[in-house]
């Protein structure tokens, strides 16, 4: 059967084809099942008219199978594309950012709600921590109940033991000594007759060194360079008491303190470090008949720290915490719990200095 050509024989007209493409047009017209060379002339020259142009050629150009079927794929690919706006958008948000880009201030590394809602904050920051539920300043360091011991009755024991306290207090929760101050009060309760102890002090606040630093005994942050956040130091731990060496009261005081911190220049960054440190002292009240001392003061016998979050440079006689970047480069050492009290106190004047990296802080 020819091009244009009836099932009965006969031929259509131009006027025919010409009616039946523009029906087609509107979609009211059975395509013939093969047009002759004559309908496609007619055709071509129903686009080349106004209004045919290529703007009308997206709806009525006929569409091939393949790619009514590419049509398909790429609507559903759009869907899934919604769906995965809708059900994640930082996803989205990270592969605009750059999925290899490291964190930054701008870009901060994402965190889980749930890891959002344990970050520390200029009014909890204690939030997220163990020390969250322990005692703040001196209602966290116990004494324990009095007896004689020693050349003291009971009564001086309990006084010592107070003494004793005020000195943690002096030197570790005075707010002007935690900004650097000089710590009178806690000095003078030192005996004064204690040579090592007293060369300590003369050149620690002056020249600190890995031998004479202030932090042995004292907590000090440069004002210069950070601030305490609130008014509470949360502590955990206590006294004990035995009789020592020539009949003298000897009190041990082992003692965890924390320290919520910020920059100094924080500005809108409100950034909380917190510094940790477990003291352990053991001081000796002697008999002043065979010991030189003066009523009052104590003589220390050894002291010991643990301290994470604090800075591992050469010693400035401050705590320096980390902020930021310096976090993650701080610490180098063995990972330590800082808030496990169940084993011994390691650093101080008779174990080395390593800084070890806090497993929780």
């Amino acid at each position: 059967m020819g091009a244009g050509t009836e099932p009965d024989g006969s031929s259509r007209s131009d006027e025919e084809w010409e009616r039946f493409l523009r029906e087609s047009v509107a979609g009211t017209a059975d395509a013939p099942k093969e047009p002759s060379a004559r309908a496609r002339d007619v055709a071509q020259r129903l686009h080349g008219e106004p209004g045919h142009g290529p703007e009308g050629r997206r709806s009525h150009t006929p569409v091939r199978p393949e790619r009514r079927t590419g049509r398909y794929v790429v609507g559903l690919l759009a869907l899934l594309v919604l769906l995965v706006v809708a059900l994640a958008p930082g996803r989205i948000v990270d592969l605009f950012a750059g999925a290899d880009s490291p964190p930054s201030a701008n870009h901060p590394a994402q965190v889980s709600p749930a890891e959002a809602a344990q970050r520390p904050t200029v009014d909890e920051p204690f939030r997220g921590s163990p020390a969250a539920s322990w005692a703040g300043g001196a209602e966290g360091i116990s004494v324990p109940k009095a007896g004689a011991v020693g050349w003291m009755s009971a009564a001086e024991v309990e006084r010592a033991l107070a003494r004793s306290r005020d000195f943690l207090v002096a030197s570790g929760l005075d707010r002007g000594v935690l900004r650097g101050e000089r710590p009178e009060k806690a000095i003078a309760l030192i005996n004064p007759h204690q040579k090592d102890v007293q060369d300590l002090l003369k050149t620690a606040f002056r020249a600190p060194s890995e031998k004479n630093d202030p932090l042995l005994l004292f907590s000090r942050f440069q004002p210069s360079r950070t601030h305490l956040v609130g008014d509470v130091v949360k502590t955990r731990g206590g006294l004990t008491y035995r009789e020592g060496e020539r009949g003298a009261l000897q009190v041990t005081a082992d003692v965890t303190f924390v320290y919520p911190v910020t920059r100094a220049d924080a500005g809108g960054d409100d950034e909380i470090v917190r510094t940790i440190v477990r003291r352990e002292l053991v001081l000796s009240w002697d008999d002043p008949d065979k010991v030189i001392t003066e009523p009052g003061t104590f003589s220390i016998v050894s002291y010991k720290y643990d301290m994470t979050n604090g800075g591992c440079g050469a010693p400035t006689g401050y705590f320096t915490p980390p902020f930021g970047t310096d976090r993650r480069a701080d610490g180098s050492g063995k990972k330590v719990d800082p808030y496990d009290r169940s084993g011994p106190v390691g650093r101080g004047e008779s174990s080395g200095d390593e800084c070890g990296r806090a497993t929780r802080s």
